[in-house]
Formats: structure tokens, C-alpha cells, sequence
């Protein structure tokens, strides 16, 4: 009799994955009779915790520790951008799942970004379809970060940024994802040469082509365009705070940066604008311009970010035209040639091509489309540059050194 009864609850769709403790004193006609009631019944169709997809699962409150129904693949979480949005995602109860390639050590503190059991692991490579979709088959939610601003001796440009994305978006529609949220890059759609490379940006340029072939493999995938993105640890400000990005104290810039508008956007800004799309099915299928809320001349700005390091000109801060400075750009060719896999500063001739583009927005919808309020430098820029002021362990005096002038803003319509 027990032996029946275990075959029985076996069988049950409930049951599945289960160990049931049976006892023989239960009668084994009213258990067959139970079984068929609850195969006969409609509520079986309906989304129980047996399904294989987690977000099925009973939702909390939306806090830290519940579970608010999003299960969220998450490429690209070990980059810069990536901590911010996990960060965001943990808050609100999403259960995260974070592919990685390389040591495991490097996930290690992405732990902390949700409750305890919440974040979860797994190997994968870009070019090993089965592992992107064991990854993201229990996932209602897949966001691709995953990029590189220099190409490295095993990724090209096109390996991660067409083909990569390609197979991401293709996978997230063979398993049933529900929303798609994938980032490009401002300025995609205009990549000519400014006559620092003759092609222009091959970042850029794949980057619009990597948004075309994840709209023909995912239609309803949205797409961010950020601009150049500031926070802790960037690869902006932290970028022309480096010392190997000036001649000494001489900072060079294309045409002395007189001709370049740029319009940087705060990272928790992004990654709020993350997590507004998420929640808001109205954004699927939609393309969002990630822009700041103000507009300055690069020479200006970067003018100004020495200002705040104390290195202004009385340190010998001086802003050069990159045109004529020969012994800089050999510079750069050399730690693109000799560093090619993690090049000192960031420095290599694509990005010199991207920096000195004029960010261009196309019309499309922006953050505060989202419902994202807007964090401008000044406010927050003093506190990014500590850690690179000159004499940044010398202990002030209040009010002794006077606030830095804040740069001059470009309005909205002005083209240089």
C-alpha cells in the first residue's frame, strides 16, 4: 500500500520535485480519486510555484528582503555601470543572476548588492550559447551591459558589440524573456571622422550596428543610448584625471576641446533609469537618449575639473591643442600597441575619436521621460575628485582655499 501511495504522489503534477513522507494507514482509493480531482482541475493551469520559471513565485512587497517577481539576468554586472544597477535591482527585491567570465573573485562583493540568497552566479563566455542560456532561462528581465571601450587581443569591437549582443537578444526570445533592456552608445548614428581616425569611431559604428541586429532577433528590446557616463570609478572624469592623460601638466585636447559640446549623465541617474523601464511596460520597443542636464564645452569642462583638483594654472595647468603635440600622440599609439588588453588610462586613438564628438541628441526620449530627476557636476564633483587633488592629504583650514569657478553651460540649440 505504501509503495502505491508513493507512485501516486509521484505522478501528481503538484508533486513534482517533492519527497513526501507517506504512511500506510492512508486508503489508496481516496488518494487515486484526490490525484484526478486535482489533474481535472482548472486551477492547475494557472501559474504555481511548481512552474519552472522563478518569477511565478508568491511577490513580497517590493523591499530588500521579499521577492518582487523580476528575475533579472544581468550581463555586464562587473563592469562600471553594472554595480550601480545591481545595487538598484537589490533594493527593490529583484532576484539577480550574474554571468562572469574570469576568476570568481570578481563578483565576489556583487554578493552584498541583494538579501542573502538573492544574487546568484554562473560562468559563462559571450561566444557559448548553452552557457548565455542557462543563465537567463529562468529570467523574465535580461539586461546587456556588456562592452569594452578598446578592442583586446581576443574581442574585437564587432565580436561584442554586434555579434555578442546578437546572441544575447536571440536566446532572451528562444527562452521566453519578457523585457530586454540593451545599451548602445550616443552618438552611434553618427560616426564620421573628425580627421583624428579617417573611418571614425569603429565603436560607435558597431554599436548602431549592434542595435540594428538586436531589433531583427528582439523587436520589443529597449535600447539606452548614454552619454558619457561620471559617478565613482568611471572612464570620465577618472579618465582626464590621470596623470598619463596630460604631458606633464599640459592636458592636450583636439583643437583644445573649443569644438566639442558633451552633456555627461550621472550613473545612479542611469541605473534609476534601469530600473523606471523595468516597471514600465510602455517602454518596451522604445530607443532613450541617456543624456545630463546640462551642456559644456569639453575645454571648459575639463578647464574646470583641474580647478576642483587644485591643479589650475598656478600649478602649471595648461590645455593644448592635441593637433600639435607629437610626442602625446605617440603616446597613445604606444599604450595601444603595448597594452592592448588593459591600456593605461583607457588611452587609445578610438577613444580620442569619441571624446571629441559633439553629443547630438536625436529627439529621442530621455531619463526624465523615465521619471528620473537629474544630477548635474557641480553638485556632486568635489567629492569625485578628492581622492585627485593635489595635496590631497594636506589638512585645510575652513575657508582657506576659495570654491572653484563652475564651468559655463552651453545652451541647448548651440552647435560649435
Amino acid at each position: 500500500m505504501a509503495a502505491a501511495l508513493s507512485e501516486i504522489l509521484r505522478k501528481s503534477p503538484r508533486c513534482q520535485g517533492l519527497v513526501m513522507v507517506t504512511r500506510p494507514c492512508v486508503a489508496s482509493a481516496k488518494l487515486s480519486t484526490d490525484a484526478t480531482k486535482h489533474q481535472n482541475n482548472s486551477e492547475i493551469n494557472k501559474p504555481s510555484i511548481f512552474e519552472p520559471k522563478m518569477y511565478s513565485l508568491k511577490r513580497g512587497t517590493g523591499g530588500r528582503s521579499s521577492f518582487n517577481g523580476v528575475v533579472a539576468t544581468v550581463f555586464g554586472a562587473t563592469g562600471f555601470l553594472g554595480k550601480y544597477v545591481s545595487n538598484k535591482l537589490g533594493k527593490i527585491g529583484t532576484q539577480i543572476i550574474i554571468p562572469y567570465r574570469g576568476d570568481h573573485y570578481d563578483v565576489l562583493r556583487l554578493r552584498l548588492v541583494g538579501d542573502l540568497g538573492q544574487v546568484l552566479f554562473f560562468p559563462y563566455h559571450l561566444q557559448d550559447e548553452e552557457s548565455i542560456r542557462k543563465a537567463m532561462k529562468y529570467s523574465n528581465v535580461v539586461i546587456n551591459m556588456v562592452g569594452r571601450d578598446w578592442e583586446t587581443m581576443n574581442f574585437k569591437y564587432k565580436d561584442v558589440n554586434v555579434t555578442g549582443a546578437r546572441t544575447i537578444a536571440r536566446l532572451a526570445r528562444e527562452c521566453g524573456v519578457k523585457r530586454l533592456i540593451h545599451f548602445s552608445s550616443l552618438n552611434c548614428e553618427t560616426p564620421e571622422g573628425l580627421g583624428i581616425l579617417p573611418d571614425g569611431s569603429q565603436f560607435l559604428r558597431t554599436k548602431y550596428q549592434g542595435e540594428l541586429a538586436v531589433r531583427e532577433e528582439f523587436p520589443d528590446a529597449t535600447i539606452f543610448r548614454p552619454a558619457d557616463i561620471w559617478g565613482q570609478e568611471d572612464r570620465f572624469v577618472k579618465y582626464y584625471a590621470h596623470h598619463w592623460r596630460r604631458f606633464f601638466q599640459w592636458v592636450p585636447l583636439w583643437h583644445r576641446g573649443e569644438k566639442t559640446i558633451k552633456q555627461p549623465v550621472y550613473v545612479s541617474d542611469v541605473a534609476q533609469g534601469v530600473i523606471n523601464a523595468i516597471k514600465d511596460p510602455d517602454t518596451a520597443g522604445q530607443t532613450y537618449d541617456l543624456i545630463g542636464p546640462k551642456r559644456y564645452q569639453l575645454g571648459e569642462l575639463v578647464d574646470w575639473l583641474f580647478r576642483v583638483m587644485r591643479r589650475d594654472e598656478e600649478w602649471g595647468y595648461r590645455r593644448t591643442d592635441l593637433r600639435w603635440s607629437p610626442m602625446f600622440q605617440m603616446r597613445i599609439s604606444a599604450t595601444q600597441k603595448f597594452s592592448p588588453s588593459w591600456p593605461i588610462a583607457y588611452l587609445n586613438w578610438d577613444k580620442i575619436e569619441r571624446d571629441h564628438i559633439t553629443d547630438v541628441p536625436t529627439g529621442n526620449p530621455t531619463l526624465e521621460d523615465l521619471g528620473v530627476t537629474l544630477t548635474d557636476m557641480e553638485s556632486r564633483m568635489h567629492w569625485e575628485l578628492r581622492p585627485h587633488r593635489a595635496a590631497a592629504y594636506y589638512d585645510e583650514e575652513l575657508g582657506e582655499f576659495a570654491p572653484p569657478v563652475p564651468p559655463k553651460t552651453v545652451s541647448a540649440n548651440a552647435r560649435i
